[in-house]
Protein backbone atom coordinates (compact mmCIF):
# COMPACT_ATOMS: atom_id res chain seq x y z
CA UNK A 1 0.00 0.00 0.00
CA UNK A 2 1.58 3.27 -1.27
CA UNK A 3 2.03 6.22 1.64
CA UNK A 4 1.74 9.64 0.22
CA UNK A 5 2.34 12.86 2.70
CA UNK A 6 2.24 16.54 1.95
CA UNK A 7 4.62 18.57 3.80
CA UNK A 8 4.58 22.22 4.04
CA UNK A 9 7.56 23.78 4.55
CA UNK A 10 8.27 27.72 5.43
CA UNK A 11 11.74 27.73 4.17
CA UNK A 12 13.05 24.83 1.84
CA UNK A 13 16.94 25.44 1.23
CA UNK A 14 17.43 22.38 -1.62
CA UNK A 15 20.83 21.01 -0.81
CA UNK A 16 21.90 22.53 -4.80
CA UNK A 17 23.13 26.07 -3.46
CA UNK A 18 20.18 27.62 -5.43
CA UNK A 19 18.17 30.24 -3.54
CA UNK A 20 16.36 29.28 -0.40
CA UNK A 21 12.63 28.57 -1.47
CA UNK A 22 10.18 29.87 0.35
CA UNK A 23 6.06 28.19 1.35
CA UNK A 24 6.39 25.28 -0.59
CA UNK A 25 5.03 21.90 -0.59
CA UNK A 26 6.83 18.37 -1.11
CA UNK A 27 4.53 15.20 -1.75
CA UNK A 28 6.19 12.23 -0.76
CA UNK A 29 5.20 8.69 -1.72
CA UNK A 30 6.49 5.58 -0.10
CA UNK A 31 9.83 8.05 1.95
CA UNK A 32 10.84 9.21 -1.68
CA UNK A 33 9.87 13.09 -3.03
CA UNK A 34 7.25 12.84 -5.67
CA UNK A 35 7.07 16.99 -6.13
CA UNK A 36 8.62 19.72 -4.61
CA UNK A 37 6.06 22.92 -5.44
CA UNK A 38 4.82 26.70 -4.13
CA UNK A 39 1.79 26.51 -2.24
CA UNK A 40 -1.37 27.30 -4.21
CA UNK A 41 -5.13 27.64 -2.56
CA UNK A 42 -6.58 25.25 -4.52
CA UNK A 43 -4.19 22.67 -2.78
CA UNK A 44 -4.93 19.61 -0.24
CA UNK A 45 -4.76 20.41 3.32
CA UNK A 46 -0.81 19.32 3.98
CA UNK A 47 -0.50 16.08 6.24
CA UNK A 48 2.18 18.23 8.40
CA UNK A 49 2.13 22.07 8.50
CA UNK A 50 6.23 23.00 8.93
CA UNK A 51 5.27 26.79 7.81
CA UNK A 52 7.46 28.03 10.53
CA UNK A 53 10.60 25.70 10.00
CA UNK A 54 13.20 25.57 7.75
CA UNK A 55 13.43 22.37 5.85
CA UNK A 56 16.93 21.29 4.91
CA UNK A 57 18.49 17.88 3.55
CA UNK A 58 20.09 15.81 6.34
CA UNK A 59 23.88 16.80 6.76
CA UNK A 60 27.01 14.97 6.16
CA UNK A 61 29.87 14.76 7.71
CA UNK A 62 32.80 13.50 5.17
CA UNK A 63 35.68 13.15 7.43
CA UNK A 64 35.68 12.27 11.47
CA UNK A 65 36.71 9.65 13.53
CA UNK A 66 33.87 7.80 15.60
CA UNK A 67 35.89 5.80 18.34
CA UNK A 68 37.29 8.73 19.73
CA UNK A 69 36.30 12.05 21.23
CA UNK A 70 36.87 15.46 21.25
CA UNK A 71 37.65 15.80 24.88
CA UNK A 72 41.18 16.89 26.34
CA UNK A 73 41.67 14.68 29.11
CA UNK A 74 44.82 12.54 28.34
CA UNK A 75 43.40 10.13 30.41
CA UNK A 76 39.91 9.59 28.30
CA UNK A 77 42.03 9.50 24.96
CA UNK A 78 44.34 6.93 26.47
CA UNK A 79 41.60 4.73 27.50
CA UNK A 80 39.42 5.18 24.65
CA UNK A 81 42.58 4.86 21.65
CA UNK A 82 43.04 1.19 23.61
CA UNK A 83 39.84 0.12 25.09
CA UNK A 84 38.65 -3.41 23.31
CA UNK A 85 35.77 -3.27 20.81
CA UNK A 86 33.24 -4.32 23.74
CA UNK A 87 33.88 -0.82 25.16
CA UNK A 88 34.42 1.28 22.22
CA UNK A 89 31.32 0.45 20.38
CA UNK A 90 29.27 2.04 23.38
CA UNK A 91 31.61 5.48 22.77
CA UNK A 92 30.50 5.10 18.95
CA UNK A 93 26.63 4.63 19.85
CA UNK A 94 26.92 7.41 21.76
CA UNK A 95 28.91 9.95 18.98
CA UNK A 96 26.21 8.41 16.69
CA UNK A 97 23.36 9.95 18.56
CA UNK A 98 25.53 13.23 19.14
CA UNK A 99 25.50 13.61 15.08
CA UNK A 100 21.86 12.75 14.73
CA UNK A 101 20.95 15.72 17.35
CA UNK A 102 22.74 17.81 15.14
CA UNK A 103 20.74 17.05 11.90
CA UNK A 104 23.89 14.39 10.98
CA UNK A 105 22.88 11.27 9.00
CA UNK A 106 25.59 10.06 7.66
CA UNK A 107 29.35 10.02 8.19
CA UNK A 108 32.60 8.93 6.60
CA UNK A 109 35.06 7.41 9.39
CA UNK A 110 38.53 8.35 8.57
CA UNK A 111 40.26 4.93 9.95
CA UNK A 112 41.08 4.23 13.80
CA UNK A 113 44.03 1.89 14.78
CA UNK A 114 41.94 -1.14 15.57
CA UNK A 115 39.47 -0.44 12.90
CA UNK A 116 36.60 -0.33 15.66
CA UNK A 117 34.30 1.74 13.65
CA UNK A 118 34.33 -0.41 11.06
CA UNK A 119 33.88 -3.46 12.87
CA UNK A 120 30.88 -1.29 14.41
CA UNK A 121 29.48 -1.18 11.22
CA UNK A 122 29.85 -4.57 10.14
CA UNK A 123 28.44 -5.82 13.41
CA UNK A 124 25.65 -3.30 14.60
CA UNK A 125 24.91 -0.49 13.03
CA UNK A 126 22.74 -2.94 10.88
CA UNK A 127 20.97 -4.58 14.04
CA UNK A 128 17.92 -3.62 16.27
CA UNK A 129 20.63 -1.67 17.89
CA UNK A 130 21.75 0.22 14.63
CA UNK A 131 18.37 0.72 13.19
CA UNK A 132 17.82 2.35 16.41
CA UNK A 133 20.09 4.73 15.02
CA UNK A 134 17.58 6.43 13.02
CA UNK A 135 19.08 4.61 9.61
CA UNK A 136 22.08 6.38 10.22
CA UNK A 137 24.89 5.76 7.09
CA UNK A 138 27.89 4.88 8.01
CA UNK A 139 31.31 4.50 5.50
CA UNK A 140 33.92 3.47 6.96
CA UNK A 141 37.97 2.96 6.24
CA UNK A 142 38.85 0.44 8.75
CA UNK A 143 42.91 1.20 9.29
CA UNK A 144 44.33 4.00 7.45
CA UNK A 145 47.55 3.40 5.61
CA UNK A 146 50.83 5.27 6.81
CA UNK A 147 54.98 4.77 6.38
CA UNK A 148 56.64 2.89 9.04
CA UNK A 149 58.04 5.43 11.45
CA UNK A 150 55.78 8.62 10.35
CA UNK A 151 53.05 10.20 12.21
CA UNK A 152 49.66 7.37 11.42
CA UNK A 153 49.92 5.10 14.17
CA UNK A 154 46.52 6.81 15.98
CA UNK A 155 44.35 5.80 13.42
CA UNK A 156 46.32 3.10 11.38
CA UNK A 157 49.43 0.95 10.60
CA UNK A 158 52.22 0.62 8.44
CA UNK A 159 52.22 -2.08 5.62
CA UNK A 160 54.06 -4.88 5.59
CA UNK A 161 54.67 -5.22 1.61
CA UNK A 162 54.51 -2.60 -0.55
CA UNK A 163 51.27 -0.28 -0.08
CA UNK A 164 49.37 -1.18 -3.14
CA UNK A 165 49.66 -5.30 -2.28
CA UNK A 166 48.72 -4.44 1.11
CA UNK A 167 45.16 -2.57 -0.19
CA UNK A 168 44.64 -5.53 -2.50
CA UNK A 169 45.47 -8.25 0.22
CA UNK A 170 43.98 -6.33 3.71
CA UNK A 171 41.20 -4.46 2.39
CA UNK A 172 38.61 -6.20 5.28
CA UNK A 173 35.67 -4.88 4.16
CA UNK A 174 36.12 -0.99 4.17
CA UNK A 175 34.34 1.35 2.20
CA UNK A 176 37.43 3.42 1.12
CA UNK A 177 40.63 3.36 1.46
CA UNK A 178 42.85 6.17 3.45
CA UNK A 179 46.10 6.97 3.41
CA UNK A 180 48.61 9.26 5.20
CA UNK A 181 50.75 11.27 3.17
CA UNK A 182 52.37 13.96 5.46
CA UNK A 183 52.72 14.80 9.20
CA UNK A 184 50.10 16.87 11.23
CA UNK A 185 49.88 20.87 11.02
CA UNK A 186 52.61 21.89 13.62
CA UNK A 187 51.46 24.17 16.31
CA UNK A 188 54.83 24.94 17.40
CA UNK A 189 56.55 26.22 14.12
CA UNK A 190 54.27 27.82 11.85
CA UNK A 191 53.54 26.92 8.53
CA UNK A 192 56.63 24.17 8.74
CA UNK A 193 55.47 21.55 6.14
CA UNK A 194 56.54 17.72 6.24
CA UNK A 195 58.19 15.75 3.84
CA UNK A 196 55.73 12.92 1.65
CA UNK A 197 55.39 9.63 3.09
CA UNK A 198 54.82 7.79 -0.08
CA UNK A 199 56.85 8.50 -3.42
CA UNK A 200 54.67 9.31 -6.67
CA UNK A 201 54.85 6.02 -7.93
CA UNK A 202 53.81 3.95 -4.26
CA UNK A 203 50.74 6.31 -4.38
CA UNK A 204 49.89 5.63 -7.93
CA UNK A 205 50.44 2.49 -7.73
CA UNK A 206 48.27 2.04 -4.04
CA UNK A 207 45.39 4.28 -6.04
CA UNK A 208 45.19 1.84 -8.68
CA UNK A 209 45.24 -0.79 -6.65
CA UNK A 210 41.85 0.67 -4.43
CA UNK A 211 40.03 1.25 -8.13
CA UNK A 212 40.59 -2.21 -8.79
CA UNK A 213 38.51 -3.02 -5.96
CA UNK A 214 36.46 -0.16 -6.20
CA UNK A 215 37.66 1.65 -3.50
CA UNK A 216 38.00 5.48 -3.30
CA UNK A 217 40.88 6.87 -2.07
CA UNK A 218 41.06 9.56 0.74
CA UNK A 219 44.32 10.66 1.35
CA UNK A 220 45.66 12.92 4.53
CA UNK A 221 47.76 15.57 3.33
CA UNK A 222 49.03 18.42 4.34
CA UNK A 223 51.59 21.44 2.31
CA UNK A 224 52.40 21.54 -1.30
CA UNK A 225 55.05 18.97 -1.87
CA UNK A 226 52.74 15.86 -0.14
CA UNK A 227 49.26 17.32 -1.68
CA UNK A 228 50.55 17.20 -5.52
CA UNK A 229 51.84 14.11 -5.66
CA UNK A 230 48.26 12.58 -4.48
CA UNK A 231 46.46 14.90 -6.88
CA UNK A 232 48.85 13.15 -9.23
CA UNK A 233 47.95 9.66 -7.98
CA UNK A 234 44.40 10.34 -8.72
CA UNK A 235 43.26 10.65 -5.63
CA UNK A 236 39.56 11.02 -4.73
CA UNK A 237 39.45 13.42 -2.10
CA UNK A 238 42.55 15.54 -0.26
CA UNK A 239 41.55 15.84 3.59
CA UNK A 240 42.87 18.43 5.20
CA UNK A 241 45.05 20.15 2.84
CA UNK A 242 46.77 23.15 5.16
CA UNK A 243 48.89 25.22 3.27
CA UNK A 244 48.95 23.16 -0.08
CA UNK A 245 48.95 26.40 -2.03
CA UNK A 246 47.09 28.01 -4.82
CA UNK A 247 48.37 25.62 -7.42
CA UNK A 248 47.63 22.44 -6.02
CA UNK A 249 43.97 23.94 -5.55
CA UNK A 250 43.58 24.21 -9.15
CA UNK A 251 44.68 21.02 -9.87
CA UNK A 252 42.22 19.28 -7.65
CA UNK A 253 39.81 21.93 -9.31
CA UNK A 254 40.60 20.97 -12.84
CA UNK A 255 40.92 17.29 -11.61
CA UNK A 256 37.28 16.97 -9.96
CA UNK A 257 39.03 15.96 -6.56
CA UNK A 258 37.31 17.21 -3.31
CA UNK A 259 38.48 18.99 -1.05
CA UNK A 260 37.77 18.20 2.85
CA UNK A 261 39.60 21.27 4.70
CA UNK A 262 38.32 20.45 8.52
CA UNK A 263 39.05 24.10 9.09
CA UNK A 264 37.47 23.81 12.67
CA UNK A 265 40.21 21.48 13.68
CA UNK A 266 42.39 24.54 14.69
CA UNK A 267 39.72 26.37 15.97
CA UNK A 268 39.21 23.30 18.34
CA UNK A 269 43.27 23.51 19.42
CA UNK A 270 42.63 27.07 19.65
CA UNK A 271 39.94 26.89 22.55
CA UNK A 272 41.40 24.14 23.92
CA UNK A 273 44.95 25.56 24.23
CA UNK A 274 44.01 29.13 24.71
CA UNK A 275 46.51 32.19 26.04
CA UNK A 276 49.81 29.70 24.29
CA UNK A 277 52.05 30.08 21.71
CA UNK A 278 50.05 26.89 20.52
CA UNK A 279 46.50 28.36 20.62
CA UNK A 280 48.28 31.50 18.33
CA UNK A 281 49.63 29.57 15.85
CA UNK A 282 46.15 27.43 15.47
CA UNK A 283 44.50 30.77 14.87
CA UNK A 284 47.15 31.66 11.79
CA UNK A 285 46.47 27.95 11.20
CA UNK A 286 43.05 28.49 10.55
CA UNK A 287 43.56 32.04 8.76
CA UNK A 288 45.42 30.68 6.16
CA UNK A 289 43.12 27.52 5.91
CA UNK A 290 40.19 30.20 5.63
CA UNK A 291 41.97 32.00 2.80
CA UNK A 292 42.66 28.46 0.87
CA UNK A 293 38.84 28.01 0.94
CA UNK A 294 37.58 31.59 -0.51
CA UNK A 295 40.30 30.89 -3.21
CA UNK A 296 38.66 27.36 -3.50
CA UNK A 297 35.45 28.93 -4.13
CA UNK A 298 36.69 31.27 -6.65
CA UNK A 299 38.80 28.25 -9.02
CA UNK A 300 35.44 25.66 -8.21
CA UNK A 301 36.79 22.93 -5.76
CA UNK A 302 34.43 20.56 -4.50
CA UNK A 303 34.64 21.13 -0.96
CA UNK A 304 32.40 18.57 1.13
CA UNK A 305 32.17 19.31 5.02
CA UNK A 306 34.02 17.42 7.30
CA UNK A 307 35.15 17.67 10.91
CA UNK A 308 37.68 15.51 12.07
CA UNK A 309 35.46 15.19 15.00
CA UNK A 310 37.50 13.26 17.42
CA UNK A 311 40.43 15.59 17.54
CA UNK A 312 41.18 17.48 20.85
CA UNK A 313 37.90 19.89 21.08
CA UNK A 314 36.05 18.99 18.16
CA UNK A 315 33.03 17.24 18.96
CA UNK A 316 30.80 14.80 16.96
CA UNK A 317 27.66 16.91 15.41
CA UNK A 318 28.74 20.41 16.80
CA UNK A 319 31.27 20.60 14.97
CA UNK A 320 29.48 20.71 11.87
CA UNK A 321 27.70 23.76 12.94
CA UNK A 322 31.02 25.16 13.12
CA UNK A 323 32.77 24.15 10.04
CA UNK A 324 29.30 25.35 8.48
CA UNK A 325 29.99 28.85 9.79
CA UNK A 326 33.84 29.05 8.65
CA UNK A 327 33.01 28.44 5.03
CA UNK A 328 30.42 31.07 5.34
CA UNK A 329 32.87 33.24 6.86
CA UNK A 330 35.18 32.45 3.96
CA UNK A 331 32.57 33.67 1.85
CA UNK A 332 30.08 30.85 1.35
CA UNK A 333 26.66 31.81 1.31
CA UNK A 334 24.16 29.81 3.52
CA UNK A 335 23.02 27.87 0.36
CA UNK A 336 25.96 27.15 -0.64
CA UNK A 337 27.67 25.79 2.99
CA UNK A 338 24.79 23.83 3.34
CA UNK A 339 25.38 22.33 -0.36
CA UNK A 340 29.11 21.35 0.95
CA UNK A 341 27.60 19.43 4.17
CA UNK A 342 24.65 17.59 1.74
CA UNK A 343 24.87 17.07 -1.69
CA UNK A 344 28.58 17.02 -2.00
CA UNK A 345 29.14 14.80 0.92
CA UNK A 346 26.43 12.59 -0.71
CA UNK A 347 28.33 12.57 -3.64
CA UNK A 348 31.69 11.83 -2.39
CA UNK A 349 30.01 8.93 -0.03
CA UNK A 350 28.60 7.38 -3.32
CA UNK A 351 24.62 8.04 -1.73
CA UNK A 352 23.40 8.43 -5.08
CA UNK A 353 19.63 9.34 -3.72
CA UNK A 354 20.49 11.73 -0.88
CA UNK A 355 21.62 14.94 -0.02
CA UNK A 356 19.07 17.51 -2.47
CA UNK A 357 15.49 17.58 -1.80
CA UNK A 358 13.77 16.81 -5.60
CA UNK A 359 11.78 14.28 -7.08
CA UNK A 360 13.55 11.00 -6.75
CA UNK A 361 15.60 11.87 -3.90
CA UNK A 362 15.00 10.05 -0.51
CA UNK A 363 13.28 11.74 1.62
CA UNK A 364 15.95 11.97 4.53
CA UNK A 365 15.41 15.60 5.46
CA UNK A 366 15.00 17.92 8.56
CA UNK A 367 13.23 20.56 10.21
CA UNK A 368 14.86 24.00 12.56
CA UNK A 369 12.32 25.88 14.11
CA UNK A 370 12.40 29.23 12.22
CA UNK A 371 13.89 30.86 9.19
CA UNK A 372 16.99 30.37 7.61
CA UNK A 373 18.63 33.33 9.60
CA UNK A 374 18.64 31.33 12.67
CA UNK A 375 21.19 28.83 10.97
CA UNK A 376 23.92 27.05 11.33
CA UNK A 377 22.99 27.94 14.63
CA UNK A 378 19.85 26.75 15.13
CA UNK A 379 21.24 22.87 14.54
CA UNK A 380 23.00 23.68 18.47
CA UNK A 381 19.81 22.28 20.09
CA UNK A 382 18.75 19.03 19.25
CA UNK A 383 15.39 19.62 20.87
CA UNK A 384 14.84 22.22 17.28
CA UNK A 385 16.00 19.74 14.94
CA UNK A 386 14.30 16.34 14.29
CA UNK A 387 14.02 14.04 11.68
CA UNK A 388 10.67 14.48 9.85
CA UNK A 389 11.02 11.04 7.86
CA UNK A 390 11.49 8.87 10.69
CA UNK A 391 8.25 10.47 12.56
CA UNK A 392 6.17 9.85 9.46
CA UNK A 393 7.28 6.32 8.92
CA UNK A 394 8.91 4.79 11.93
Amino acid sequence: MDTIRRIRAGWLIDGTGGPVQQDVVMLIKNNYIQSVMPITGDMPQPDSDLSDYTILPGLIDSHLHLSMSGKNDPAIRITQLSAPFEDVKDIISEHILQLLAYGVIAARDGGDHHAHALRYKQQCLNSPLGRGRGGFCLKAAGKAWHKSGRYGSLIGRPPSQSLAEAILTHSDGADHVKIVQSGLNSLKDFGKQTLPQFSSDELSRAVQAANHLNLPVMIHSNGEIPTRIAIEAGCHSIEHGFFMGEDNLKRIADNGIFWVPTACTMKGYAEQLHGSKEADIALKNLDIQLEQIAKAKQFGVLIAVGTDAGCPGVHHGAAVMEELKLLMYAGFSLPQAIRCATLNGATLLGLKDSGRLAPGMKADFIAVKGTPDCLPEGLESGLTVFFLLWQLYS
